[in-house]
């Protein structure tokens, strides 16, 4: 698996768990909805500060969201 899908993976499990849908999400995290989207169908790559403004939207480490 590589690191992209391990990401999207990650994301879309912890937004779920957290029970957060994709226009929360980007409401917290300060991005768009289509672009959280566009991430979650790998159509996009967020750039570090973006992985670092959704960690943060979420209240995980970034790192859980690469591992």
């Amino acid at each position: 698996m590589n690191l992209q899908t391990k990401f999207i993976k990650n994301l879309v499990a912890f937004r779920k768990q957290d029970k957060i849908s994709q226009e929360k999400l980007a409401e917290l995290s300060g991005l768009h909805q289509t672009y959280i989207s566009d991430i979650e169908r790998g159509v996009r790559n967020p750039s570090l500060k973006t992985i670092e403004k959704i960690a943060k939207a979420l209240d995980v480490e970034a790192y859980k969201l690469l591992k």
